[in-house]
């Protein structure tokens, strides 16, 4: 499927001593994803977002030209992560916003990080310069994995939006990546096939 499978897809051992295989999701895993990204809603900790996601809206994000990497362990979805765009302007055309979920089950098992080190080196390969995103600032756990795989933290907007009546801040963290820095790299369309 892949012209150089191991190129695509990254193995780690966790520590449940399980192996997590990140590689490309496909449209048959947005089942799975969809129900790993409503967890992220209903718990409040993650997104703004109040509306459960379907397997159909899930689907929708495979017509765009933006990663998503899926973590899986024993043939289940344990994460994923998913690259969208940050802004129309051309400028910004090497910069993506992003999002990283894990499953309730198993998070701090190491799959969030497997995702993120997946979408890195997917977002590099498709010419990203920048990854961006905000993190809910109480979201501590998020906060560290995403430290931890190089990201900083800019700073917060403060009352960023309400969730469930509540203002809420938002850090804002970013991560460059060096190699598309140089020269002037092009975005490249992202091919799952690649």
């Amino acid at each position: 499927m892949f012209a150089n499978p191991e190129a695509r897809q990254t193995r780690v051992r966790a520590a449940t001593s399980q192996t997590l295989l990140a590689r490309p999701a496909m449209p048959g895993d947005a089942g799975r994803i969809a129900a790993i990204y409503n967890e992220g809603i209903a718990n409040r900790v993650a997104t703004f977002e109040t509306a459960p996601r379907t397997e159909a809206d899930i689907l929708a994000w495979f017509a765009r030209p933006y990663p998503i990497v899926a973590v899986e362990a024993d043939g289940d979805i344990h994460a994923f992560a998913a690259m969208s765009s940050y802004r129309d302007r051309a400028c910004y055309a090497g910069i993506a916003e992003f999002s990283v979920y894990v499953a309730s089950e198993v998070r701090g098992r190491g799959a969030g990080r497997v995702a993120m080190h997946a979408l890195i080196a997917a977002a590099e390969r498709a010419g990203y310069w920048k990854l961006v995103s905000r993190v809910f600032v109480e979201n501590t756990a998020s906060r560290r994995l995403l430290m931890s795989v190089g990201f900083r933290e800019v700073g917060v907007y403060e009352n960023h939006g309400r969730l469930d009546g509540v203002w809420r801040d938002v850090v804002i963290v970013e991560r460059l990546i060096p190699a598309n820095l140089a020269g002037g790299a092009a975005v490249a369309g992202w091919d799952r096939e690649r």
